[in-house]
C-alpha cells in the first residue's frame, strides 16, 4: 500500500480512537524506525516505554519464533513451560509473590482492583492521586486521577477517592473504615513525569502496615529497567503488596502481569478471574528473554549511566534556555517542563527526525531504550536544542543565568 492508500484505509476502516501523526513505519531497530519512504528517525519513546530494549531485540524475536513453531496458544486450565519460567522468574527479582498474567496494564490494574475487594471483605475504597493514570477500561479509569480521560463515560466505578499527591496529610484524611487499598504510580508517566517523594512512599507503606490497607503499585510505565532499577519501587527502600507490570515486559508483544505478596496471593481462587490469552506460550517466551537480556547484556548499568548523561545534558538546556520550567524524572525517564504548549517542539522535533511525546500540554516526555548509546542521546538533545533554542526568548550560556530569576 501507497502512504495515501494507508491513510484512506484508517479512515475509512478504523475508529478515531488515536491522535494520529502521519508517519507510516515498516522496519525498526534499536533506537531507530524507518518509514514508507525510507526515512530514519530516532526513536526516544518508544511505545509510552514498551521498547525499553529497542524495536526487534534479537534475543526476543528468536523466542517468539522458536515458540511459534511448536505451540502458539494453549487455555490457562493446562500447564505449559514458558509460564511456569517467567513466572518463578519474575517472583525471584522482585519479592516474594505469586502471578496473574493478563495482555496490558489495564487488565493488570483491574485484576489489582478486584483482587483489593476480594481481599477486603466489604472494605472496597482505594485511595489514588491526581494525575495518576491506570488505563482505559472502566475500573481502571474510575482509578485515574485526570478528569480529561474520564469525561463523557459516567457514571464511573464507585469506591475511589483521589487525593493530591505527595500529601501524606491528605492520604490519611481520606482513610476511613471502607478503605482497602492504597493505589499509586511511584512516577506518573501521563501525568507528566512527577515523581513520588521517598519520605512519601516510606509513610504510604507504614500506613498500609498499620491499617491492614493494601499497597498496590502500578509500573506498567516505570517496570522493567526504566528508572535504572528493574523496578522501580527498589529505588524507595519499600515492597508493595500488589504491583502490576505491562509494556515492556513483552518488548512490544502483548502482557500484562500481577504480582501479589505470596501470604495473601490465595484470596483469588479458581473461577474468581481470568484472561483468556493472558500468559500465552508466546508472550511468556518473549518477556522471559527480555528479562534475560536486561541482566546479560547489563542493561539496568547502562540505564543508570545515561540516564545520568541525559539528565546532565538536558539540565544544562534547563540552565539556557527560558522556555524550560524544569527537568525532573528518573533514570531514563525524563520529563522537560515548558512555560508553553508542548506540541509545536514535538512536531519540530519530529521534522528533524527525532521522536519524543507531550503530555500534560506542555510537558515533553524522553524515554529512550535501555540500551541507549551516548552518541543518540547527543544527537537527540542537538536536536531538542536547536529547537528550544528557537522557541525561547534567551539562549545564552548558563553561566550568565541567576538560577531561580
Amino acid at each position: 500500500m501507497k502512504k495515501e492508500e494507508v491513510f484512506n484505509s484508517y479512515k475509512e476502516n478504523i475508529m478515531p480512537t488515536y491522535t494520529k501523526i502521519p508517519l507510516v513505519f515498516v522496519k525498526g531497530k534499536g533506537s531507530r524506525l524507518w518509514d514508507i519512504h525510507n526515512n530514519a528517525y530516532l526513536d526516544f519513546f518508544p511505545g509510552w516505554g514498551v521498547g525499553n530494549l529497542g524495536h526487534c531485540h534479537p534475543k526476543v524475536m528468536s523466542a517468539a519464533r522458536d515458540q511459534i513453531s511448536k505451540l502458539i496458544f494453549i487455555p490457562n486450565n493446562y500447564y505449559h513451560i514458558p509460564q511456569a519460567k517467567l513466572a518463578k522468574e519474575l517472583v525471584y527479582w522482585s519479592f516474594p509473590s505469586k502471578a496473574f498474567f493478563c495482555n496490558s496494564g489495564a487488565e493488570a490494574n483491574e485484576a489489582a482492583i478486584k483482587f483489593a475487594r476480594k481481599f477486603g471483605k466489604g472494605r472496597y475504597e482505594i485511595i489514588t492521586f491526581e494525575n495518576s493514570f491506570h488505563g482505559r477500561t472502566l475500573g481502571a479509569l474510575s482509578a485515574t486521577g485526570q478528569k480529561k480521560y474520564q469525561d463523557g463515560f459516567g457514571p464511573l466505578l464507585e469506591g475511589f477517592k483521589t487525593v493530591k499527591f505527595n500529601d501524606i496529610r491528605a492520604v490519611n484524611d481520606a482513610i476511613t473504615d471502607k478503605s482497602v487499598a492504597i493505589m499509586l504510580e511511584l512516577i506518573q508517566g501521563e501525568g507528566g513525569i512527577n515523581v513520588a517523594d521517598k519520605d512519601f512512599v516510606l509513610a504510604l507503606r507504614k500506613i498500609c502496615d498499620e491499617k491492614n490497607l493494601l499497597l498496590i503499585v502500578d509500573e506498567v510505565q516505570t517496570g522493567i529497567g526504566r528508572t535504572g532499577k528493574l523496578f522501580c519501587y527498589q529505588n524507595y527502600g519499600i515492597t508493595p503488596d500488589i504491583m502490576t507490570l505491562a509494556k515492556a515486559l513483552g518488548a512490544g508483544l502483548p502482557i500484562g502481569c500481577m504480582l501479589v505478596k505470596k501470604d495473601i496471593a490465595d484470596t483469588l481462587t479458581a473461577g474468581m478471574h481470568a484472561s483468556t490469552f493472558g500468559g500465552g506460550p508466546v508472550v511468556s517466551k518473549a518477556a522471559l528473554a527480555v528479562l534475560r537480556a536486561v541482566k546479560k547484556e547489563k542493561l539496568l548499568a547502562n540505564a543508570q549511566k545515561m540516564g545520568e548523561y541525559l539528565f546532565l545534558l538536558l539540565k544544562a538546556l534547563e540552565d539556557r534556555y527560558d522556555v524550560i520550567k524544569e527537568v525532573r524524572g528518573m533514570g531514563l525517564m525524563a520529563g522537560v517542563e515548558l512555560n508553553t504548549e508542548g506540541s509545536p517542539i514535538v512536531e519540530k522535533c519530529l521534522v528533524k527526525g527525532l521522536l519524543i511525546n507531550c503530555t500534560h500540554e506542555r510537558v515533553l516526555r524522553l524515554m529512550p531504550a535501555l540500551n541507549v548509546t551516548k552518541k543518540e542521546i547527543d544527537k537527540a538533545v542537538t536536536i531538542l536544542e536547536s529547537i528550544l533554542g528557537e522557541a525561547s526568548q534567551r539562549g545564552h550560556s548558563p553561566e550568565r543565568r541567576v538560577k531561580n530569576e
